[in-house]
């Protein structure tokens, strides 16, 4: 099934917001089967609005819409669906209720701005909003649907996946299965990745093929099947996953779809071990990743966040001979660093970074972008050094997941 997506929003064009609402449906969609054919962001303007569904629904039998939907009066969205589907806007007494829940859920009072969100198009279908005051509508022409939704990425987010999603599979029912399985790479670029994957991808039946999703230091494969049949698709996905992981074999840290820190996580957990981190470049950007994981609180202890040279000294032994003979972004100073934040929380493992994020600091011995890490489990402390291209948030993005995998390398 395609599907089309309008993003609507004049602050999306001047680029006072950042559209990642396109981007999360694709990737949301995709599982399921359904192919994206056509994004488009556009102002709050009638007619743009207006062409932009004309052009939609000419590619695509499904039109998910987000934004235009708030109760100023320069979002018209409601008004354009109600002259494209016809009918008029109409009090809808079930949509005032559910704006006055939520209304009231947050404690604030009512005014008329958010009382008029219970304004409706005859035309569509209600979709009750259940975190949010824009209720979601339904339009149907032609056998094709519309979806107008809240650009709030929360609402449009907890909404796709309670009820779009769902009754738009109810709406398109066929029988055709979908299944998908993904497996977490590291330790290998996608270019040779690739290489790697040719032979396999060329013996791949029809009905399934391999996506490719890079990130900093990661690569998710995923592996995507159709088949009338549901237990032969079954067994035709552990059939080509075997083969993966005979190809790939270590390279592949988890055959699950989840972040870089709960796969370590699970790991700590299943061996009973406990962690601390010692952060100085990263800046406590190694703690957060691992306390975004729910049940994190299972193994991890804590942080010492040693931006000064002086709390290294202090809290982590750090010797301050080592620090003068090598430099704070050195070997040494990494490997005390995790062996002294281990002592101070008491726990088996540890990670440690250090290193020059920019723009400014680096030298011509050690140029911005270089960061030495360490990790530790038991007895065992494993260090490296890494150069990194871009700008400073990039720099701390991959010396957080590189500081990861040295951890998980040790723990396997």
């Amino acid at each position: 099934m395609k599907y089309s997506v309008i993003v609507i929003g004049d602050e999306l064009l001047i680029g006072q917001v950042t559209d990642t609402n396109s981007g999360w449906i694709a990737r949301y969609m995709a599982p399921w089967g359904w192919e994206a054919t056509w994004v488009k962001v556009i102002a709050d303007d009638a007619h743009e609005i207006t062409c932009a569904i004309d052009e939609a629904f000419a590619a695509s039998d499904v039109v998910l819409m987000t934004g235009g939907l708030g109760p100023t009066k320069d979002d018209i969205t409601k008004p354009t669906l109600c002259s494209y589907f016809g009918g008029e806007l109409v009090y809808d007494e079930a949509t005032a209720s559910q704006v006055e829940w939520v209304v009231s859920q947050r404690h604030l009072a009512l005014n008329d701005y958010t009382r008029a969100q219970a304004m409706v198009p005859q035309s569509c279908r209600v979709i009750q909003n259940q975190v949010g005051t824009a209720p979601l509508m339904w339009f149907e022409r032609d056998g094709k649907v519309l979806v107008s939704m809240p650009g709030v990425p929360f609402e449009m987010q907890t909404m796709m996946e309670r009820e779009v999603v769902p009754q738009l599979l109810k709406h398109f029912h066929d029988n055709v299965h979908i299944a998908h399985r993904t497996f977490v790479v590291t330790g290998i670029i996608e270019s040779l990745l690739a290489m790697r994957l040719d032979e396999f991808e060329r013996a791949l039946p029809p009905s399934m093929h391999l996506a490719y999703l890079p990130q900093p230091g990661l690569i998710r494969l995923r592996l995507n099947g159709t088949m009338n049949d549901a237990e032969a698709l079954h067994d035709a996905m552990d059939l080509q996953s075997r083969r993966l992981h005979e190809i790939l074999g270590k390279s592949i840290v988890s055959d699950q779809d989840e972040p870089l820190a709960q796969i370590v996580g699970n790991r700590l957990r299943a061996l009973h071990l406990t962690l601390a981190t010692a952060e100085s470049c990263t800046g406590g950007n190694v703690a957060h990743q691992i306390t975004a994981i729910a049940g994190s609180s299972d193994y991890y202890q804590g942080s010492v966040v040693s931006y000064a040279n002086d709390v290294k000294t202090r809290l982590l032994d750090v010797e301050e001979s080592v620090i003068a003979e090598h430099g704070v972004v050195s070997e040494p100073v990494v490997r005390q660093m995790v062996e002294g934040v281990c002592r101070l929380l008491n726990t088996d493992c540890a990670v440690a970074t250090s290193g020059i994020a920019g723009p400014g600091g680096g030298t011509p011995q050690k140029p911005v972008g270089t960061v030495w890490m360490a990790a530790k489990c038991g007895s065992h402390v494993a260090a490296q050094m890494r150069h990194y291209p871009g700008e400073r948030s990039r720099v701390i993005t991959r010396a957080t997941t590189d500081s990861l995998l040295l951890l998980l390398g040790l723990l396997e």
